[in-house]
């Protein structure tokens, strides 16, 4: 997805900008961030691994990674100008999404920008079927062992309107992706996630989540290209 970061963000005053990455997961945002010639990149994450992940692989003279919720970053007010949340939302929640974009909103700079890129919601369709089977059975398991999806793909349309309630001009659209590339490697990363969910349940119920997410990732075979990742880039106001 490396490559997709490069693109939302080849737009955006970067150069010795005060930039945030939203949700570090494998720091790609980070890396790139940096080699646009960012003054300062946070990567915040509330992960430890993501967040060792990211330090192996960036400069700490050039980013600083902090492990804390977002949506209470250990940054003081208006002291960002470029905030990006690369496939950030898909994996929060609809309670915590609101305070995650106040917070972001908070640490932001009058005139500041933010790029979001995530994914709309997977399409209904014969194609996309083992892919949506997979991540139904991903938020069931989710739901079971933590009382929260582990997925939710808001459409472009809603984080539109999200951003506008926290004082986010939208600048531009683009598409990334078309269709996105589920390929063999990401399905079973996901279904590891059944799997690490299901030994938090009794026995019978997580054999049962993990041949289900198994059969839908044998049934996508040599992966899936279904749905579409978006980049939207708003500005904060004045």
């Amino acid at each position: 997805m490396s490559d997709t970061v490069r693109t939302a963000i080849a737009d955006l005053p970067v150069e010795d900008a005060v930039c945030l990455e939203a949700g570090a997961g494998a720091g790609n945002a980070s890396v790139a961030l940096a080699d646009a010639g960012a003054e300062r990149v946070y990567a915040v994450t509330d992960d430890a691994d993501h967040a060792d992940r990211t330090r192996e692989r960036v400069d700490p003279g050039r980013v600083s990674v902090l492990t804390a919720d977002l949506a209470a970053t250990p940054l003081p007010d208006d002291s960002v100008d470029v905030v990006t949340a690369h496939a950030l939302v898909n994996v929060v929640s609809p309670e915590t999404l609101g305070p995650i974009f106040a917070e972001l909103a908070r640490v932001a700079r009058p005139g500041a920008w933010l790029v979001v890129d995530d994914y709309d919601p997977v399409p209904e369709t014969l194609v996309a079927a083992p892919v949506a089977d997979l991540f139904d059975v991903e938020n069931a398991a989710s739901r079971l062992a933590t009382g929260d999806p582990a997925l939710t793909f808001y459409p472009e349309s809603l984080v539109r309107r999200l951003c506008a309630g926290y004082g986010w001009r939208p600048t531009r659209t683009e598409t990334l992706l078309d269709p996105v590339p589920w390929t063999p490697d990401l399905l079973s990363a996901h279904v590891d996630l059944v799997r690490e969910h299901a030994a938090e349940l009794p026995a019978d119920l997580g054999d049962a989540l993990v041949a289900r997410a198994e059969a839908a990732e044998e049934r996508a075979g040599d992966g899936v290209d279904t749905g579409r990742m978006y980049s939207v880039a708003f500005r904060r106001e004045e």
